[in-house]
């Protein structure tokens, strides 16, 4: 069972590994040209780092209560 404190953690390091793989696929598409999938890409690891950026302060904001 995963403690309360760990699972923000756990799932901002999920969301750092998901950009991380965005960011080689993004790579990949550049190197072939393929301009839809660069867009679809960029746009995939925005939203994470928007949603990874959220989790980093609930988890802040967590932590000064206890």
């Amino acid at each position: 069972m995963v403690k309360r404190k760990k699972r923000p953690k756990k799932g901002i390091k999920s969301l750092e590994r998901q950009i991380e793989l965005h960011e080689e696929k993004l790579r990949k598409t550049i190197e072939e040209g393929n301009i839809y999938l660069e867009k679809y890409y960029g746009k995939e690891i925005a939203s994470q780092e928007k949603a990874k950026k959220k989790k980093e302060e609930k988890s802040r904001r967590k932590g000064k209560r206890s």
